[in-house]
């Protein structure tokens, strides 16, 4: 496992870690922006109207309404990302991350646009008159580039298992067991064997449950999350002042956590924004592509909605309810993963300001803005433990060592052996842990925790991260149902034919069904490998056909005018 995570971090280093790649996820969205005239803003309100059936014929080729494959495509956006990954960002980068997520939906509105116009165009029907389309099909008829289609394909097969599948069904997993004490392999085996029933049933079962989910789900999680912006009205401004102040600042340290620099907030701000409304990345196309209309401009059109609908509006209540709520700088008791926990020589304070700038600069937090830019880090500066250490009651025996979990300091640290105080010897090597032991302590929470953390700072109490738990199981479920369609469109397009689809669809179902026990960070590497393979050349493939994307806009254009 060590291995395969060492080659994960360093594929992760070049890709949707690598300095490059925000700025040009960002830089694709913005050169769009401009070269189509700000078409999010000129043709925002057409786009709704384009949704509820105004502007397209009933008998039009194609498998979904405009709304169903809107919902469809949602169902795949609108899920951990929502609820985890905003929570993610803050967590590495503060209230700044929250920006660079904004700043990514408004760009990436317009890169959804072309992404999903052009494959409309080019899409097809496979050998059962179903609609196969996606950006495989621009890439080979459009491009001429066969040998990149089939390159995006395996992609979107390996990316519907590590950002579709695997994080929805940890994260739910997790959540269920914080919540109402549920094992993972109970939860895992019982939506696994749900989401199986559904997705056998193809794009017309999927679109179906989407369109019921998608509206409840979205409904409910609002509720819960206006009740803790209500409860802490006070900070709300607060949070948003902070929100653009830190965007050209950085964060400063503030509670347990260490601070971040403009560079990183940027970095994990775009990267948790792509994850959650995946602008650019090429799936929603697959799903859009079934819908069913005569223009491929329209359908463009409504697919601009979602990372409206996705993070300038739900991903933006998470953010306020845990900036408001305050939890993100505060410390937890909880239970440390080995991933994210390291032993250093010698005793530091956040309290310190000599100390705090040693343990920003360690965990990379603070970079200059040309570092982030040319992608030097500067991760791993202080010492590491190394040797045999007395352990007494579950705490070190005169040693001086601080324990970091979770990018902070972790605090009133206990090491367990059988769920008791330990007593005897440990071995730390190069900073970790290498007895069978377990550790707990207080420290900064992420993703789901973090969440669910905040959820309870209102009036509903203890009760409120129930929202979070149902809100959760409703998104990943339904993330999971609309990705399992893109993998069935890839594997089509592979093979040429959907016999291979049904051997996917139970090899899909039981990896969610193994992800609900695996280490949550390790499945958070997977997602960001996975998905930056996706979306790289379908990058690539847009900025190709960007004339393309601008005279079938111009001409859907003069038409309306008419």
């Amino acid at each position: 496992m060590e291995t395969v995570t060492d080659i994960l971090n360093w594929l992760d280093g070049w890709l949707g870690a690598a300095f490059y790649f925000p700025y040009l996820l960002l830089g694709v969205g913005l050169f769009f922006t401009i070269y189509l005239g700000v078409p999010q803003v000129r043709y925002f309100k057409h786009a709704w109207g384009v949704l509820f059936g105004r502007h397209t014929r009933k008998d039009a080729a194609g498998d979904t309404s405009h709304l169903q494959a809107l919902s469809t495509a949602l169902s795949g956006t609108v899920g951990t990302g929502n609820i985890a990954g905003v929570a993610f960002a803050i967590f590495l980068g503060g209230p700044a991350a929250l920006f660079w997520m904004w700043a990514t939906a408004f760009v990436g509105m317009t890169t959804k646009f072309v992404e999903v116009t052009i494959s409309h165009k080019y899409r097809t029907f496979d050998d059962k008159g179903e609609v196969a389309g996606g950006p495989m099909y621009y890439m080979e008829r459009g491009l001429n580039m066969k040998w990149l289609a089939v390159f995006f394909a395996v992609a979107t097969v390996l990316s519907t298992l590590g950002s579709g599948n695997m994080p929805q069904s940890n994260s739910v997993s997790a959540g269920l067991r914080a919540s109402f004490d549920i094992p993972p392999a109970a939860s895992g085996a019982v939506l696994a064997i749900l989401l199986a029933l559904v997705i056998i049933g193809g794009i017309k079962r999927i679109a179906r449950v989407a369109t019921a989910i998608v509206p409840i789900m979205g409904v409910l999680y609002a509720v819960g999350a206006c009740a803790v912006v209500a409860s802490n009205i006070e900070q709300v401004v607060p949070s948003f002042l902070a929100v653009f102040r830190d965007a050209f600042t950085g964060s400063a340290a503030t509670g347990g956590f260490l601070g971040a620099s403009v560079a990183y907030a940027i970095n994990r701000g775009v990267a948790r924004g792509l994850f959650s409304n995946e602008a650019g990345q090429g799936s929603a196309p697959i799903a859009h592509a079934s819908a069913r209309a005569d223009e491929p401009v329209s359908e463009g059109l409504v697919s601009l909605l979602e990372p409206f609908i996705d993070t300038l509006v739900i991903c933006t209540l998470t953010g306020m309810v845990i900036l408001a709520s305050g939890v993100w700088q505060e410390k937890f008791d909880n239970e440390f993963q080995r991933a994210d926990t390291e032993f250093l020589a010698g005793v530091y304070s956040e309290r310190e300001p000599e100390d705090l700038d040693k343990l920003a600069t360690h965990i990379g937090a603070r970079q200059g803005l040309l570092d982030g830019l040319l992608g030097r880090r500067q991760d791993r500066t202080l010492p590491m433990a190394e040797g045999v250490f007395a352990v007494r009651d579950g705490r070190f025996v005169d040693a001086d060592i601080t324990v970091l979990h979770n990018r902070s300091v972790a605090e009133d640290v206990l090491i367990l052996t059988g769920g008791v105080p330990h007593n005897g010897d440990v071995t730390l090597v190069d900073g970790a842990l290498t007895d069978d032991a377990t550790l707990r302590g207080k420290s900064l929470l992420h993703s789901v925790p973090l969440t669910a953390e905040a959820f309870k700072r209102s009036f509903f109490g203890f009760y409120g991260q129930y929202a979070v738990t149902v809100g959760l199981v409703l998104f990943a479920f339904s993330t999971a149902v609309a990705w399992s369609y893109y993998g069935d469109r890839a594997i089509t397009y592979l093979f040429g034919s959907t016999r291979a689809v049904l051997p996917y669809r139970i090899l899909y179902a039981a990896a969610f069904f193994c992800a609900a026990w695996m280490d949550t960070s390790f499945v958070w590497l997977i997602s960001t490998v996975s998905l930056a393979l996706m979306a790289l050349p379908n990058l690539f493939g847009i900025v190709l056909l960007r004339r393309e994307a601008r005279d079938v806009l111009r001409d859907y254009s003069r038409r309306l005018e008419r």
